[in-house]
């Protein structure tokens, strides 16, 4: 028996072994003389952020340029466009528009007092206030809304009076909104 034949495979397995665990770095020693060169993989993408850090990123870039006489701005801008919609859906009678108009000119009074309040705002605020310059803010906010709820609320209560039982439910309904989705579905809203 020969070990002839048994020599030459052995050679092309130990030739490709060693092409195979021959680190790359040694392979770029020859680059220049042989021409060779070796592709190398970009490094791998970062993974695609998950809707809980977009909305962290998007809630940090928020903070740093939050926009206090915008924010009141689309609050009153809001109030208005909800007053635009539950007129459309109570479908008033004749009759009833004298009590819809009182009740609206009060409402567009108080809207004007709360948007000329509005405008005497920052545009921007690039550091977080402080707790009691946020506290501050906050009372602020909720004495100009008691406001405008004492200016409204009996032109509103004189409308309520000339509604029929149909009108009074579209009126009565919960109002679908962020932290009033909650609350409709019987949770507490979030506070």
């Amino acid at each position: 028996m020969s070990f002839r034949p048994l020599l030459l495979p052995s050679a092309v397995v130990l030739a490709a072994g060693f092409a195979f665990a021959t680190p790359a770095s040694a392979f770029d020693l020859f680059a220049d003389e042989y021409g060779i060169e070796l592709a190398q993989a970009p490094p791998p993408a970062p993974a695609p952020a998950g809707p809980r850090a977009e909305r962290a990123k998007a809630g940090e870039r928020a903070e740093r340029n939050f926009s206090p006489k915008a924010a009141c701005i689309d609050m009153v801008a809001r109030r208005i466009g909800d007053r635009a919609y539950v007129k459309a859906r109570l479908e008033l009678k004749p009759e009833q528009m004298t009590a819809w108009n009182a009740f609206e000119k009060a409402a567009d009074e108080a809207s004007a007092k709360s948007m000329a309040r509005c405008q005497t705002l920052p545009t921007e605020m690039k550091e977080r206030p402080g707790y009691l310059e946020r506290l501050t803010m906050e009372e602020d906010l909720m004495k100009a809304r008691i406001a405008t709820i004492e200016a409204v609320k009996p032109s509103l209560t004189a409308l309520v009076a000339v509604l029929t039982a149909d009108q009074k439910a579209v009126l009565d309904r919960p109002r679908m909104g962020p932290g009033h989705m909650a609350h409709a579905m019987g949770r507490p809203a979030p506070r």
